[in-house]
């Protein structure tokens, strides 16, 4: 097959610790040596796309480097024999645009391990809107209910409720029929949230005073946490008898300050949720409910911001800043 002539996204180390992200003419030789090749339609863009984008090696080892954790589109050939050419697909997690050039590009070549054909009922550009962070949210939802959440169960906390994950998250559980407490930092964002269903919007800080308490005032029945941090034992403080959090974000940090007593006086579970290693047999499961009894498709539409991959740059400073709203979707052909 001939060598052909793509744009990505090109992360280099041009001084120590000082990063550039630009957008560069790239030919199918450079791709790695993986049987799946596509033409992708449409990434998205993840914080941890962000911290790939400024150096951060303990997401990315090596530069140049493409980021992107995420990309969707039309298979051009595969080695394997999995696929044939002009399957719409998918993929999210495992080592893709980490340390394996990732979706930020028009061109992408993967495992076919790592791919997940397109659920009927989705769109290409709908898949990214979704993406890694929908896959997330999600299995967020889905280890709720597993846990036993119900509706009539009370109030559920979502916190970085404005980021991608926290979003669909909250529109998901409203979907289900969830009363949803929508937590942000970015309170000039609450009508954001309200039209994703939110039954009501708290500022961050509503949490704060419980940082010094043992176990505080039940509060919530369930909870989704996307941040980690302090955070995260803060909600677990506040919720009720018998309920949970699932647990899928370190943004704020990776570790805590706990006590048992949330735990053995209220049983509360600590529900720990991973999209990236992920068996795709459960991706898959988890992508055709997105498609299907939970497709939130008029929400998806106010969740997503569409930018070109020229954009890109721009945009994953605005994550890395913490100024991220929704979803940004990369559309190659913008």
């Amino acid at each position: 097959m001939s060598e052909q002539t793509f744009r990505a996204m090109l992360v280099e180390e041009v001084a120590a610790g000082k990063y550039d992200q630009t957008i560069v003419a790239r030919t199918t030789a450079d791709l790695p040596a993986n049987p799946v090749q596509v033409v992708v339609s449409h990434s998205s863009l993840n914080y941890k796309d962000a911290l790939s984008a400024f150096g951060n090696r303990a997401v990315t080892r090596e530069y140049p480097h493409t980021p992107g954790i995420d990309a969707a589109g039309s298979v051009i050939h595969d080695n394997s024999g999995t696929f044939r050419p002009g399957d719409k697909v998918l993929v999210t997690g495992y080592d893709f645009g980490m340390n394996t050039a990732g979706g930020l590009a028009e061109r992408i070549a993967v495992p076919a391990e790592w791919v997940t054909p397109l659920p009927a009922g989705l769109t290409l550009r709908e898949s990214m809107i979704l993406g890694t962070a929908g896959l997330t949210a999600g299995l967020c939802v889905e280890k709720l209910l597993e846990a036993g959440a119900t509706p009539e169960d009370g109030e559920v906390l979502v916190t970085g409720a404005t980021g991608g994950v926290g979003s669909i998250t909250v529109a998901l559980l409203a979907k289900l029929g969830f009363r949803v407490a929508a937590v942000t930092g970015k309170l000039e964002s609450a009508d954001f949230l309200t039209a994703l269903g939110a039954w009501k919007v708290l500022d961050r800080e509503t949490l704060a005073p419980f940082a010094s308490k043992a176990i505080a005032k039940p509060l919530w029945a369930w909870a989704v946490d996307t941040v980690g941090g302090e955070t995260l034992f803060n909600v677990i403080k506040c919720l009720k008898y018998g309920g949970g959090v699932a647990a899928c974000g370190m943004a704020s940090g990776a570790q805590f300050q706990a006590n048992v007593f949330p735990f053995i006086l209220r049983g509360i579970s600590l529900l720990g949720v991973d999209s990236v290693e992920l068996p795709l047999a459960k991706k898959a499961e988890v992508w055709e409910k997105l498609a299907g009894d939970w497709y939130i498709g008029e929400q998806l539409q106010r969740i997503a911001e569409d930018i070109s991959l020229e954009q890109a740059p721009e945009f994953l400073a605005r994550l890395h800043r913490g100024h991220g709203i929704g979803r940004y979707v990369v559309d190659m052909n913008r």
